[in-house]
C-alpha cells in the first residue's frame, strides 16, 4: 500500500525527533505538527532518545513509572521490551529498579528476570517479593511453551535408547515386535516368523545422566535463565539424572534446587570472573558413567583460570566416552561473542561448539540421548560451529 506525503512526513518527524526534524537535511525542517497519541509518543520517545537531555526519565520514581506506562500504551510488546532495556543502558535505570512499584510496571521478559538476578544480592528487602513475583511469572510462561517440546523430544531419544536389539525372553515388547516383522507373515501357515526382536530393554533408574556446567558471568545472564529453566524440566523426566552446576571464580551445585526453578535461580550468582577449568573439575567428580552421561558446557568460553588444563580436561572427558557439548549461549540473540582460541581448540578435541536458540535445545537433548552427531545436528539445523584450528 503507498503511503502517501502527509504520513510520510509523519513518520519521519517521529522517528528524527523534535530537534533533528527542525534542522533537517540541508536545514530544511519538517513542518510538521503534531497531537494527540502522536504528540504523547513523541514525548515517550524524546525522553529516552533525546541526546540533548541528562537522564530525561528524570531522578524519581513516579516519572519513571509513569513513562513506563507510557510505552506500553504506544508501542506493541516486542516494542517494549527494545525501549526498556534501551533505559536500562543508557539512563542507569538498574538501579531505579530496586523501587516496588517500578517493577511492578516493566513489562517482565528474559532481560529482566537477567537484570533482578544481577541484582539479588542488593535489592532491598521491601522489593524481594516482588522481584520474586516478576520472575515466578516470567519462568511460569517459559515453562509452558518450553516444556512440552523438551519433554517430548527427550522422552522420544529415551525410549528409543531403551529398546534392546537381543532382548532375553521376559523383555520383548511383543507389540513392536509384531508390528516391525509384519512382512515375515506367512498367510499358508497363519503365523508370523519374527526375525528381528524389539525389547523394552533393562529397567534401571536412569538412562542418561545430564550435567549442565553454566557459566555466570554477567556477559551469560540470559543464558542461566534458559539452562535454569531446561535443568528443571529435564529433572522432571524420571528416565534421566540431572544436574545444575554454575561458576564464576566458584562453582556452586544447584542441583537441590530443580524442583524449583525461581530458587534455583536466586540461588545464581551473576557476575564476576570465570574458572572454568574448575567447574569442568568439579563436574568430572560428579561423572559415574561417562559412556551414559552428556555434559553440557555453556560459556562464552573467556577463561579467567587454567585455560591449558582446561583443555587437558575437556579432553580427558571427551576420551573417557561422556558425551560433551560446549553452547557459546543459550539464547534468542544473535551471533555472541566468545573466545575463538579456545572454541577452536575445543572443537578439535572432538567437542561439538556453538550457540543454541531456546527453541532448538530441546531437539538437541533428544540428539544427545541418542548419541546422534551433534557436529552433524548443527549443521542440519544451519548453525555454524566453531572449526578445530
Amino acid at each position: 500500500m503507498a503511503i502517501d506525503e502527509t504520513e510520510r512526513l509523519r513518520r519521519w518527524r517521529l522517528v528524527l525527533g523534535g530537534e533533528a526534524a527542525s534542522a533537517g537535511a540541508g536545514g530544511e525542517g519538517l513542518e510538521v505538527d503534531l497531537a494527540g497519541a502522536d504528540l504523547g509518543m513523541d514525548r515517550t520517545l524524546a525522553a529516552l532518545y533525546d541526546t540533548t537531555r541528562q537522564a530525561g526519565l528524570g531522578a524519581s520514581a513516579p516519572s519513571v513509572t509513569r513513562w513506563l506506562g507510557d510505552i506500553r500504551t504506544y508501542f506493541p510488546a516486542p516494542v517494549v521490551r527494545v525501549m526498556q532495556q534501551d533505559a536500562f543502558d543508557r539512563l542507569g535505570l538498574r538501579q531505579m529498579l530496586l523501587e516496588p512499584e517500578l517493577l511492578a510496571a516493566v513489562e517482565p521478559d528474559v532481560q529482566l528476570v537477567a537484570t533482578l538476578l544481577s541484582l539479588s544480592r542488593v535489592i532491598p528487602e521491601r522489593t524481594k517479593e516482588t522481584a520474586r513475583g516478576v520472575v515466578r511469572g516470567v519462568v511460569a510462561d517459559l515453562e509452558r511453551k518450553l516444556a512440552g517440546k523438551t519433554v517430548q523430544a527427550a522422552r522420544g531419544s529415551l525410549d528409543r535408547a531403551a529398546r534392546s536389539a537381543r532382548p532375553r525372553p521376559h523383555e520383548i515388547d511383543w507389540d513392536r515386535t509384531i508390528r516391525a516383522n509384519l512382512r515375515h507373515y506367512l498367510p499358508e501357515r497363519g503365523t508370523l516368523v519374527p526375525e528381528r526382536l524389539v525389547g523394552h530393554g533393562h529397567k534401571r533408574q536412569s538412562l542418561r545422566d545430564i550435567v549442565l556446567c553454566v557459566d555466570q558471568s554477567g556477559s551469560m545472564a540470559t543464558s542461566v535463565v534458559y539452562a535454569g529453566i531446561f535443568a528443571a524440566v529435564l529433572a522432571s523426566i524420571r528416565a534421566v539424572s540431572t544436574r545444575m552446576v554454575v561458576f564464576d571464580t566458584a562453582v556452586v551445585d544447584l542441583t537441590d534446587d530443580l524442583h524449583d526453578p525461581v530458587d534455583l535461580l536466586f540461588g545464581t550468582r551473576l557476575g564476576g570472573g570465570t574458572d572454568i577449568n574448575r567447574a569442568l573439575a568439579y563436574c568430572q567428580g560428579l561423572i559415574a558413567r561417562p559412556q551414559q552421561t552428556i555434559l553440557v558446557l555453556i560459556t562464552d568460553l573467556y577463561e579467567g583460570g587454567d585455560a591449558r588444563e582446561l583443555l587437558k580436561r575437556a579432553a580427558a572427558l571427551a576420551g573417557s566416552g561422556v558425551q560433551m557439548v560446549c553452547l557459546l549461549a543459550l539464547s534468542d540473540a544473535g551471533a555472541p561473542i566468545y573466545d575463538e582460541r579456545h572454541a577452536a581448540a575445543l572443537a578439535a578435541l572432538g567437542v561439538p561448539t556453538f550457540a543454541c536458540t531456546p527453541d532448538l535445545f530441546p531437539d538437541l537433548m533428544a540428539a544427545a540421548i541418542a548419541r546422534r552427531d551433534l557436529a552433524l545436528w548443527a549443521a542440519q539445523n544451519d548453525i555454524v560451529a566453531a572449526r578445530g584450528g
